[in-house]
């Protein structure tokens, strides 16, 4: 949960400290980051298939296999790097097509090509982070994604505003300060597993001749469809963001405020998730079929909780928590009205997240795949555009279509892993 939020704390660093520089600012950052987020998104859930995979080796004591999985993934991630890379810098030469202000998309494109050039780095650092999370451990993630922010807020301070001799470089100096971080984390996870017993001894089993297609097949079969969800959930909630950029600054402003609480409090649920897919393997892997059962309710209580106090949190908080982001007033009241409807759609959000971890555990990857479509494709940008757009309701009413899909999502996921668990048990 640490590890993820962390990474999330990257995106709220940025806007807390960009939105100092003014409203313009914010909203390229809101924009670009946005972009950038589609592309991103899509590449990371491609890593994530190596994790239950490696899992069921890890528990099932096949110590060579998982090695051979880790090799693979290595391969794999710097494969969908190459590709999906290639993709992102060509989008980020159109930006200026999406009918965005004027003043915010050339900040937008400077931004979002510098945070493609982290990407590789991101993508390496993932494959060993999904490996260390197939053996069950968490803990190195957590500590270097810490300190890796510490870093990153550091840098933030240096280079947006121009302090210790650096030149002011603005949203700019926000992207380049995460850059620079995260080439740090992926630099400092290669040293900890090669020196760290008993992590280093998977070294010991890479071999030229392991690379093989059959690995590469499996991880693809996997990744490919986690990919794909996670690329039509962002795809489905940023062409929302540039519903709300048809409205102007002050709307896009706004969003780009509620969206990175909404990232931060959703990062939690990810690490819930991310901890429900460990040990929903290694149950499988160990033919404990009640057990995994159990490992998916757990945590979907976890996850009730926690969101649930966020809910609350948000609702009562909505006004003093805009503030601490801009000084605009426009933004404020806007803000907080997004504030109020984020903290509505947490336990939807919440709960449909740790369920497509449960159900990736399993290996099924398919039901949240198509869950994806229908619910952030279909129903959110119907909804959003009709009570946005068509009705007038700016981007109050875009984000009705956020509530609509998290929680429609989120009953489909867990009635499928009842079902599902209910099938493996007997």
């Amino acid at each position: 949960m640490l590890a993820q939020l962390g990474q999330a704390s990257v995106q709220l660093a940025d806007t807390l400290m960009v939105g100092n520089l003014g409203t313009t600012e914010l909203a390229a950052a809101a924009f670009g980051g946005a972009a950038f987020f589609v592309g991103f998104a899509f590449s990371l859930g491609l890593t994530f298939g190596s994790t239950p995979l490696i899992g069921r080796e890890f528990a099932a004591r096949n110590y060579k296999k998982a090695a051979k999985l880790f090799q693979n993934s290595i391969l794999f991630n710097i494969l969908v790097t190459l590709i999906i890379g290639s993709i992102m810098w060509i989008v980020s030469c159109h930006l200026g097509e999406f009918n965005q202000p004027d003043d915010v998309w050339p900040l937008s494109t400077t931004y979002y090509r510098i945070l493609l050039l982290s990407l590789p780095f991101v993508l390496l650092y993932q494959a060993f982070k999904q490996f260390m999370e197939g053996c069950g451990n968490t803990h190195y993630a957590m500590a270097i994604t810490i300190i890796g922010n510490i870093i990153n807020i550091i840098l933030n301070w240096i280079m947006i505003f121009g302090k210790l001799g650096c030149p002011q470089l603005g949203v700019a100096g926000a992207a380049y300060a995460t850059l620079i971080s995260r080439i740090l984390m992926c630099i400092s996870f290669i040293i900890v597993v090669y020196r760290k017993a008993p992590y280093n001894k998977y070294f010991l089993f890479f071999r030229k001749n392991h690379f093989s297609k059959e690995c590469l097949s499996r991880l693809f079969k996997i990744s490919v469809p986690i990919g794909l969800q996670m690329l039509l959930e962002t795809t489905g909630m940023n062409i929302a963001v540039i519903f709300v950029g048809w409205c102007g600054e002050v709307a896009l402003a706004s969003h780009q405020i509620a969206i990175n609480i909404s990232a931060a409090t959703w990062m939690i649920s990810c690490g819930i998730a991310s901890a429900t897919t460990i040990r929903v393997s290694h149950q499988i892997g160990q033919k404990d079929f009640a057990s995994m059962r159990k490992a998916g309710i757990a945590s979907m209580h976890l996850c009730f909780a926690f969101m649930g106090t966020c809910s609350i949190i948000m609702i009562v908080f909505k006004t003093l928590i805009a503030q601490c982001f801009t000084s605009d007033p426009a933004v404020i009241e806007l803000a907080s009205t997004l504030i109020l409807m984020t903290g509505i759609y947490q336990i939807g959000d919440g709960l449909q997240t740790v369920a497509i971890g449960a159900l990736r555990g399993m290996a099924d990857v398919i039901t949240p795949m198509v869950t994806a479509f229908l619910c952030y494709i279909v129903v959110c940008l119907c909804v959003s555009y009709y009570f946005g757009i068509y009705k007038g309701y700016g981007a109050v009413g875009v984000w009705l279509g956020y509530i609509v899909e998290l929680y429609l999502a989120s009953v489909i996921l867990i009635v499928t892993f009842f079902k599902r668990t209910k099938k493996y048990i007997k």
